[in-house]
Protein backbone atom coordinates (compact mmCIF):
# COMPACT_ATOMS: atom_id res chain seq x y z
CA UNK A 1 0.00 0.00 0.00
CA UNK A 2 1.52 3.41 -1.14
CA UNK A 3 2.40 5.52 1.93
CA UNK A 4 1.27 8.93 0.20
CA UNK A 5 -1.50 10.89 1.93
CA UNK A 6 -5.42 10.01 1.19
CA UNK A 7 -8.44 11.08 2.17
CA UNK A 8 -10.50 9.28 4.52
CA UNK A 9 -13.90 9.56 6.35
CA UNK A 10 -12.96 8.89 10.11
CA UNK A 11 -13.99 10.15 13.74
CA UNK A 12 -11.28 10.27 16.35
CA UNK A 13 -11.74 10.41 20.17
CA UNK A 14 -8.34 11.75 22.19
CA UNK A 15 -6.60 8.92 24.41
CA UNK A 16 -6.16 10.58 28.20
CA UNK A 17 -3.00 10.55 29.73
CA UNK A 18 -2.71 7.80 32.09
CA UNK A 19 -3.78 8.73 35.65
CA UNK A 20 -3.21 7.80 39.08
CA UNK A 21 -5.23 4.76 38.77
CA UNK A 22 -3.27 3.34 36.04
CA UNK A 23 -3.99 1.44 32.85
CA UNK A 24 -6.15 -1.06 34.17
CA UNK A 25 -8.72 1.94 35.92
CA UNK A 26 -8.42 3.98 32.49
CA UNK A 27 -9.44 0.81 30.02
CA UNK A 28 -12.21 -0.14 32.09
CA UNK A 29 -14.09 2.94 32.34
CA UNK A 30 -17.61 2.75 30.65
CA UNK A 31 -16.98 6.16 29.05
CA UNK A 32 -14.53 4.51 26.41
CA UNK A 33 -17.27 2.04 25.67
CA UNK A 34 -19.74 4.93 25.04
CA UNK A 35 -17.16 6.54 22.29
CA UNK A 36 -15.43 3.53 21.15
CA UNK A 37 -17.43 3.71 17.49
CA UNK A 38 -16.03 6.63 17.07
CA UNK A 39 -12.22 5.65 18.20
CA UNK A 40 -12.83 2.96 15.66
CA UNK A 41 -13.62 5.21 12.39
CA UNK A 42 -10.34 7.13 13.16
CA UNK A 43 -8.26 3.31 13.78
CA UNK A 44 -10.07 1.70 11.38
CA UNK A 45 -8.28 4.17 8.81
CA UNK A 46 -5.06 2.23 9.59
CA UNK A 47 -6.38 -1.36 9.26
CA UNK A 48 -5.50 -2.02 5.47
CA UNK A 49 -1.61 -1.23 6.02
CA UNK A 50 -1.99 -3.60 9.26
CA UNK A 51 -2.97 -6.34 7.12
CA UNK A 52 -0.78 -5.81 4.12
CA UNK A 53 2.22 -6.07 6.81
CA UNK A 54 0.81 -9.03 8.68
CA UNK A 55 -0.64 -10.97 5.50
CA UNK A 56 -2.39 -13.29 7.91
CA UNK A 57 -3.05 -16.87 6.09
CA UNK A 58 -5.64 -19.29 5.49
CA UNK A 59 -5.54 -21.60 8.39
CA UNK A 60 -3.20 -19.54 10.52
CA UNK A 61 -3.26 -19.06 14.66
CA UNK A 62 -3.20 -14.81 15.64
CA UNK A 63 -2.17 -13.29 18.94
CA UNK A 64 -3.74 -10.15 18.63
CA UNK A 65 -2.99 -7.76 21.41
CA UNK A 66 -5.25 -4.94 22.93
CA UNK A 67 -8.24 -5.61 20.08
CA UNK A 68 -10.33 -3.19 21.87
CA UNK A 69 -13.92 -4.01 20.40
CA UNK A 70 -12.38 -6.10 17.62
CA UNK A 71 -13.27 -4.38 14.43
CA UNK A 72 -10.12 -5.07 13.08
CA UNK A 73 -9.70 -8.78 14.75
CA UNK A 74 -12.29 -9.62 12.54
CA UNK A 75 -10.94 -8.26 9.19
CA UNK A 76 -7.78 -10.59 9.87
CA UNK A 77 -10.19 -13.40 11.24
CA UNK A 78 -11.69 -13.40 7.98
CA UNK A 79 -8.38 -14.35 6.39
CA UNK A 80 -7.29 -16.52 8.50
CA UNK A 81 -10.46 -18.94 7.10
CA UNK A 82 -12.57 -21.70 9.30
CA UNK A 83 -9.38 -23.70 9.28
CA UNK A 84 -7.49 -21.05 11.53
CA UNK A 85 -7.98 -18.75 14.73
CA UNK A 86 -7.56 -15.41 16.19
CA UNK A 87 -7.30 -15.00 19.68
CA UNK A 88 -7.74 -10.82 21.22
CA UNK A 89 -6.61 -10.28 24.32
CA UNK A 90 -7.35 -6.97 26.49
CA UNK A 91 -7.50 -5.87 29.56
CA UNK A 92 -10.93 -4.03 28.74
CA UNK A 93 -13.43 -6.28 30.57
CA UNK A 94 -16.37 -3.97 28.70
CA UNK A 95 -14.89 -3.86 25.50
CA UNK A 96 -14.19 -7.56 25.33
CA UNK A 97 -17.69 -8.14 25.91
CA UNK A 98 -18.76 -5.46 22.84
CA UNK A 99 -16.21 -7.37 20.86
CA UNK A 100 -17.67 -11.48 21.48
CA UNK A 101 -20.95 -9.72 20.80
CA UNK A 102 -19.87 -8.68 17.40
CA UNK A 103 -18.26 -12.01 16.68
CA UNK A 104 -20.96 -13.89 17.56
CA UNK A 105 -23.59 -11.71 15.44
CA UNK A 106 -21.26 -11.55 12.55
CA UNK A 107 -20.58 -15.69 12.92
CA UNK A 108 -17.38 -15.50 13.15
CA UNK A 109 -16.66 -18.80 14.61
CA UNK A 110 -12.92 -18.69 14.46
CA UNK A 111 -12.29 -16.05 17.09
CA UNK A 112 -11.68 -15.67 20.64
CA UNK A 113 -11.46 -12.99 22.73
CA UNK A 114 -10.32 -12.69 26.73
CA UNK A 115 -9.76 -10.74 29.02
CA UNK A 116 -5.69 -11.11 29.95
CA UNK A 117 -2.53 -8.61 30.20
CA UNK A 118 -0.37 -9.36 27.58
CA UNK A 119 2.60 -8.71 29.93
CA UNK A 120 2.00 -11.54 31.86
CA UNK A 121 -0.43 -13.57 30.35
CA UNK A 122 -0.28 -16.47 28.38
CA UNK A 123 -3.49 -17.43 27.03
CA UNK A 124 -4.56 -20.55 25.21
CA UNK A 125 -4.79 -21.24 21.58
CA UNK A 126 -1.12 -21.25 20.44
CA UNK A 127 1.55 -21.72 19.48
CA UNK A 128 0.70 -18.57 17.26
CA UNK A 129 1.87 -18.32 13.89
CA UNK A 130 1.47 -14.47 13.97
CA UNK A 131 1.28 -11.42 16.55
CA UNK A 132 -0.93 -8.16 15.50
CA UNK A 133 -2.09 -5.34 17.16
CA UNK A 134 -3.72 -2.25 16.03
CA UNK A 135 -2.99 0.88 18.18
CA UNK A 136 -2.71 -1.75 21.18
CA UNK A 137 0.78 -1.72 22.16
CA UNK A 138 1.65 1.87 23.62
CA UNK A 139 -0.06 1.07 26.91
CA UNK A 140 2.92 -1.28 28.46
CA UNK A 141 4.42 -0.34 31.31
CA UNK A 142 6.93 -3.00 31.06
CA UNK A 143 7.19 -3.32 27.03
CA UNK A 144 10.24 -5.23 27.11
CA UNK A 145 8.43 -7.73 29.57
CA UNK A 146 5.48 -8.23 27.40
CA UNK A 147 6.99 -8.18 23.67
CA UNK A 148 9.54 -11.26 25.29
CA UNK A 149 6.57 -12.71 26.82
CA UNK A 150 4.64 -12.43 23.16
CA UNK A 151 7.45 -14.01 21.68
CA UNK A 152 7.23 -16.52 23.57
CA UNK A 153 3.79 -17.58 22.78
CA UNK A 154 4.77 -17.80 19.07
CA UNK A 155 5.81 -20.54 16.87
CA UNK A 156 9.75 -19.77 15.67
CA UNK A 157 9.70 -17.45 12.74
CA UNK A 158 6.24 -16.20 13.39
CA UNK A 159 5.74 -12.86 12.25
CA UNK A 160 4.71 -9.81 14.39
CA UNK A 161 3.45 -6.68 13.03
CA UNK A 162 1.90 -3.86 14.82
CA UNK A 163 0.55 0.03 14.04
CA UNK A 164 1.39 2.94 16.52
CA UNK A 165 1.74 6.93 16.78
CA UNK A 166 4.17 8.96 15.41
CA UNK A 167 4.93 11.67 17.12
CA UNK A 168 2.53 13.87 18.80
CA UNK A 169 3.83 16.78 16.76
CA UNK A 170 2.30 15.10 13.10
CA UNK A 171 -0.60 14.19 14.59
CA UNK A 172 -2.29 17.58 15.20
CA UNK A 173 -5.76 16.32 15.83
CA UNK A 174 -4.36 14.78 19.53
CA UNK A 175 -5.53 18.15 21.50
CA UNK A 176 -3.81 16.73 24.55
CA UNK A 177 -1.21 20.32 24.43
CA UNK A 178 -4.43 22.16 24.46
CA UNK A 179 -5.62 20.52 27.56
CA UNK A 180 -2.59 20.28 29.67
CA UNK A 181 -2.92 23.52 31.02
CA UNK A 182 -5.77 22.62 32.59
CA UNK A 183 -4.71 19.65 34.15
CA UNK A 184 -2.37 17.91 37.11
CA UNK A 185 0.85 17.05 35.66
CA UNK A 186 0.63 13.34 35.62
CA UNK A 187 2.73 11.44 38.37
CA UNK A 188 5.61 9.79 37.00
CA UNK A 189 6.08 5.97 36.37
CA UNK A 190 6.46 3.79 39.27
CA UNK A 191 10.29 2.78 39.58
CA UNK A 192 11.16 0.40 36.81
CA UNK A 193 8.33 0.49 34.84
CA UNK A 194 7.99 2.69 31.54
CA UNK A 195 5.59 5.91 30.36
CA UNK A 196 2.54 5.30 28.93
CA UNK A 197 0.36 6.28 26.18
CA UNK A 198 -0.74 7.24 22.55
CA UNK A 199 2.66 8.64 21.43
CA UNK A 200 5.10 6.30 23.90
CA UNK A 201 6.32 4.63 20.72
CA UNK A 202 6.51 7.08 18.60
CA UNK A 203 10.21 7.21 18.47
CA UNK A 204 11.68 4.04 16.12
CA UNK A 205 14.89 3.73 17.49
CA UNK A 206 13.23 3.25 20.95
CA UNK A 207 10.83 0.72 19.50
CA UNK A 208 13.73 -1.20 17.45
CA UNK A 209 16.04 -1.27 20.41
CA UNK A 210 12.88 -2.38 22.94
CA UNK A 211 12.44 -5.16 20.33
CA UNK A 212 15.62 -6.33 20.11
CA UNK A 213 15.69 -7.03 23.72
CA UNK A 214 12.81 -9.03 23.79
CA UNK A 215 14.14 -11.24 21.51
CA UNK A 216 12.69 -10.34 18.16
CA UNK A 217 14.55 -9.62 15.15
CA UNK A 218 14.47 -8.40 11.39
CA UNK A 219 13.00 -5.50 12.45
CA UNK A 220 11.31 -3.26 10.12
CA UNK A 221 9.76 -0.02 10.35
CA UNK A 222 6.91 1.75 7.92
CA UNK A 223 5.46 5.20 8.14
CA UNK A 224 2.57 6.40 6.86
CA UNK A 225 0.23 8.84 6.75
CA UNK A 226 -3.16 9.82 5.90
CA UNK A 227 -5.44 12.53 6.01
CA UNK A 228 -8.75 12.07 7.48
CA UNK A 229 -12.41 14.00 7.11
CA UNK A 230 -12.91 14.31 10.55
CA UNK A 231 -16.42 14.83 12.07
CA UNK A 232 -16.03 17.82 14.69
CA UNK A 233 -17.92 16.72 17.55
CA UNK A 234 -16.41 13.38 17.34
CA UNK A 235 -12.94 14.65 17.87
CA UNK A 236 -13.71 15.93 21.41
CA UNK A 237 -16.71 16.12 23.56
CA UNK A 238 -17.79 17.74 27.21
CA UNK A 239 -17.27 13.79 28.50
CA UNK A 240 -14.12 13.45 27.29
CA UNK A 241 -12.42 16.81 29.14
CA UNK A 242 -14.38 15.12 31.97
CA UNK A 243 -12.75 12.02 32.02
CA UNK A 244 -9.15 13.30 31.13
CA UNK A 245 -9.58 15.09 34.52
CA UNK A 246 -10.39 18.95 33.56
CA UNK A 247 -12.08 20.60 36.67
CA UNK A 248 -15.54 21.21 36.31
CA UNK A 249 -15.06 25.17 36.69
CA UNK A 250 -12.48 24.96 34.03
CA UNK A 251 -14.14 22.72 31.47
CA UNK A 252 -15.55 26.08 29.52
CA UNK A 253 -11.77 27.06 29.19
CA UNK A 254 -10.53 24.05 27.98
CA UNK A 255 -12.73 23.50 25.43
CA UNK A 256 -12.13 27.36 24.40
CA UNK A 257 -8.25 26.28 23.76
CA UNK A 258 -9.16 22.44 22.05
CA UNK A 259 -11.27 24.72 19.60
CA UNK A 260 -8.79 26.85 18.74
CA UNK A 261 -6.31 24.28 18.47
CA UNK A 262 -8.05 22.48 16.17
CA UNK A 263 -9.03 25.54 14.18
CA UNK A 264 -5.95 25.04 11.11
CA UNK A 265 -7.93 21.82 10.77
CA UNK A 266 -10.88 23.17 9.93
CA UNK A 267 -12.71 22.76 6.18
CA UNK A 268 -15.28 24.92 4.70
CA UNK A 269 -17.55 21.77 4.47
CA UNK A 270 -17.24 21.49 8.01
CA UNK A 271 -15.36 18.97 9.10
CA UNK A 272 -11.72 18.74 10.00
CA UNK A 273 -8.94 17.81 7.90
CA UNK A 274 -6.93 15.74 10.19
CA UNK A 275 -3.57 14.40 9.37
CA UNK A 276 -3.04 10.90 11.04
CA UNK A 277 0.57 10.22 11.19
CA UNK A 278 1.60 6.34 12.18
CA UNK A 279 3.49 3.75 11.77
CA UNK A 280 3.79 0.00 11.18
CA UNK A 281 6.61 -2.08 13.03
CA UNK A 282 7.48 -5.75 11.79
CA UNK A 283 9.82 -7.94 13.23
CA UNK A 284 10.27 -12.09 13.30
CA UNK A 285 11.00 -14.74 15.73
Amino acid sequence: MAGNADETTVSAVVNPPAGPSGEQRRWNDPYWTSVWPKRERLTSSVTPYLLEHLAPRPGEKVLDIGPGAGLASLEVALRLGDSGLLVGADISEPLIELARRRASESGAGNVRFVLADMQSATPEGGPFDAASSQFGVMFFDEPTEAFANIRSLCRPDARLAFVCWQEMSRNPWFVGPAVAPFLPPPPPPAAGRSPTGPFAFADPAYVTEMLRGAGWSDIGHHPYEVVATVVPDSILDEGQLRFQGVPADREAEAWDASMAYLRPLWREDGRYGAPLAFQVFTARN
